[in-house]
């Protein structure tokens, strides 16, 4: 079975490819991608999740009338998105639509507002997934202003301060960060002044500040429990599960804010020069689909992570999207794709690496 990443206007136009005889043996998981760099790098694979080797987490009863879908295929579900802005809320769970939080008062509805449909910076081939996160924000030096922090993935960005006094941060990060550097080859009809207002200006990157590379693996779980209770449910003991298994791999979990500048000497943060550790960072995310699924885990990997022998990670630069992940499938979730750098195909739904390429079988 390959990978493959695969565009919108590639699974269009893409010409029919002649059959293979049957007696051609199966070719291994990889992607192709479009870096010169890249091509002919292959994803190794696993077949089955490993079986734990120490006691686990009891997998929860789903609520009446709500079950998991065990028979599915889930290999390709995974939707198409160039980035997903990754709000730190510090809340466990949301309202069913993110955006209604708090009477609207947020940053995903703000994002929603200017690249959701209609937005003034709406772009149809240009997919941006906003979703809200368990994680905390980070502290400025001025608490009693209201900030908050996002993740920016798979630029693997972190983005601490978006003051909340002022729009202008929330336009920064849309026009600095989140708009594409090319426009897709659709929009070409378009007329040049919005062509102009679409793409990315680099320009507005320093309206924001104390944006830095995330260096931390980042495990994401749905847990969107005002959505389905399914995730709900499952959610909160996978996140518990992950917390409690990653340290006996060699993986420090980290918890509470990215940045505290309200204290006058705060610790050194992990991934900066010369801190050598693995670090990890736990949490519940909204709505991402398949809610009969559930739990669904999404495994970011950053582009500097390497493997125990000091070399660079298989799946360094990736997103791996997983469905059906229960207590039980942890330990080996983590040894697989964390310590090992291979795709588990029973639980697979795809991937995204670096450059927005969504990679399927």
């Amino acid at each position: 079975m390959s990978l493959r990443p695969l565009h919108i206007a590639q699974a269009i136009l893409r010409p029919q490819l002649r059959p293979r005889p049957r007696t051609t043996p199966p070719r291994p998981l990889r992607t192709s991608l479009t870096a010169p760099a890249h091509r002919g790098r292959f994803l190794n694979t696993v077949a089955h999740c490993p079986s734990p080797t120490c006691g686990c987490a009891a997998t929860p009863e789903m609520p009446d009338g709500l079950t998991i879908d065990h028979d599915a295929k889930l290999n390709g579900l995974i939707p198409s998105y160039a980035e997903q802005v990754l709000v730190c809320t510090g809340q466990n769970d949301w309202s069913s639509r993110i955006e209604d939080d708090h009477s609207g008062d947020n940053l995903a509805a703000d994002l929603k507002e200017l690249i959701g449909r209609g937005g003034t910076y709406s772009d149809p081939f240009h997919h941006i997934s906003v979703l809200n996160s368990s994680f905390p924000s980070s502290i400025s030096r001025r608490p009693e202003i209201q900030s908050t922090s996002a993740y920016l993935l798979p630029s693997f960005k972190y983005v601490p301060f978006l003051p909340r006094v002022s729009f202008n941060s929330v336009e920064a990060l849309v026009r600095g960060y989140l708009l594409p550097v090319k426009l897709h080859p659709m929009n070409d009809g378009l007329p040049q002044i919005h062509k102009d207002r679409l793409v990315r200006k680099d320009a507005f990157r320093h309206v924001l500040h104390d944006v830095r590379d995330v260096d931390d693996v980042l495990v994401l779980i749905c847990g969107h429990g005002g959505r389905d209770k399914r995730c709900g449910v499952m959610g909160p003991v996978l996140q518990a599960e992950f917390e409690r298994q990653l340290p006996r791999a060699g993986v420090e979990v980290l918890y509470g804010p990215v940045m505290d500048k309200s204290v006058s000497a705060p610790p050194l943060l992990s991934g900066t020069a010369g801190d050598k550790r693995l670090t990890a960072r736990v949490g519940l995310i909204s709505h991402i689909g398949g809610h009969k699924f559930a739990g669904n885990v999404i495994i970011y990997l950053p582009p500097t992570f390497k493997d125990s022998a000091g070399n660079p990670h298989a799946l360094a630069g990736h997103g791996v999207w997983y469905g059906r992940i229960e207590p039980k499938h942890v330990e080996g979730a983590i040894q697989e794709t964390i310590v090992k750098g291979n795709i588990i195909e029973d639980h697979f739904r795809g991937a995204i690496n670096r450059n927005g390429e969504i990679v399927r079988s």
